[in-house]
């Protein structure tokens, strides 16, 4: 069967797919596959997406981006339309000049990175008023901490007369 085949035999909704073939729990789901009007945002037109990992723990969400080259006054890191974590870069880095007048590169095969964008829809139990980051060794570590779970309904036994 030719490749062409065999993606047209595939009929459903991806994100649903991989969802009941990985059975992912729901927010797992909803942090891998963001909504579609983020996917197609113009405004991320040519950005490079950046690697993650998220670490879904009983108290909070914790992300783990690598960001090798930047420093934390190159990243920001933003919550947009109130559930929507937001994480970006100018991509520039400063190259290291040689130190005496004559010196130049015989190799450079770091690419400066580009501008880098990436946006996570957050889960209903997240609470966006308690959000902190750091950048050490190239990594940015986003905590987002969760609300707690709202109290279970009482039930009141009323005697009948």
């Amino acid at each position: 069967m030719s490749r062409v085949a065999d993606s047209s035999a595939f009929n459903g909704d991806f994100a649903t797919a991989v969802n009941q073939l990985l059975n992912f729990p729901e927010t797992i789901d909803k942090f891998m596959f963001p909504s579609r009007a983020h996917e197609t945002n113009n405004e991320n037109k040519g950005a490079a997406s950046i690697p993650v990992d998220i670490l879904d723990s009983p108290k909070e969400y914790i992300f783990f981006l690598d960001l090798p080259g930047l420093s934390k006054s190159d990243i920001q890191v933003t919550v947009e339309d109130e559930n929507t974590l937001v994480i970006r870069s100018n991509g520039k880095r400063k190259r290291e000049d040689g130190e005496e007048e004559g010196c130049k590169y015989l190799r450079l095969e770091r690419r400066a990175p580009q501008k880098l964008s990436r946006k996570f829809r957050l889960p209903e139990n997240a609470n966006v008023g308690a959000i902190s980051a750091k950048c050490e060794n190239g990594v940015l570590t986003v905590v987002v901490e969760k609300l707690p779970p709202p109290p279970k309904p009482k039930t009141v036994e009323v005697s009948i007369s």
